[in-house]
């Protein structure tokens, strides 16, 4: 079997990533991340692409890197991780009670005798209830939101305010898991 690496550190990529039952290693990338892209779309793919770039480059043996990168955007804002409470707070503020779209990015690299690559991005729709002051206040005091895009993981306490989505469930978490997977089945099966 060829080995498969996560380029990233994400906890939530990797419990994704176990779903697919096949073995991996984590060995996330290190590098200073490099934005010239402008669409949260292109911002994601091409963040994704650097990330698998540089582990791939150190790789001696036939494997399959997998870089990926998660943003929160309303419209073409992207939103990262809150500096502190306040920012969380101005944050939150501004997509409760509305819509705002999660954008991942991912890249495969297949490295050895039939190198291969492939980047693409995933869109989700996230439409949220209200939210009152001083839910956001409670929510925040959680520390549950500083270590998130968006400033929120819709997978823990934050889920009691989303109302629904349009899109991919994963890709929200972090990682479009049934994507990764059918990309994964043709670079293992097909040989280019």
């Amino acid at each position: 079997m060829m080995e498969l690496i996560l380029a990233s550190a994400s906890p939530r990529r990797k419990e994704l990533l176990e779903k697919i039952g096949l073995p991996f290693t984590v060995q996330p990338a290190k590098g200073e991340e490099r934005i010239t892209q402008k669409s949260p779309a292109a911002v994601v793919m091409e963040l994704s692409r650097q990330k698998a770039e540089e582990i791939a480059a150190a790789q001696t043996e036939d494997c399959i890197i997998i870089g990926a990168d998660t943003v929160v955007a309303k419209g073409e804002k992207i939103m990262g991780k809150p500096k502190d409470a306040a920012d969380a707070k101005q944050m939150l503020r501004s997509i409760a009670d509305d819509c705002h779209q999660v954008y991942t990015g991912v890249t495969l690299i297949r490295t050895g005798a039939h190198p291969q690559s492939v980047t693409f991005q995933e869109k989700t729709d996230v439409f949220l209830y209200p939210i009152s002051d001083a839910e956001l206040d409670a929510y925040i005091a959680s520390g549950d939101p500083m270590d998130k895009a968006g400033a929120y993981g819709i997978q823990g306490d934050f889920a009691i305010y989303v109302k629904r989505i349009a899109g991919d469930y994963y890709n929200v978490v972090g990682l479009p898991i049934g994507r990764v997977y059918q990309e994964l089945k043709r670079m293992l099966f097909v040989k280019k």
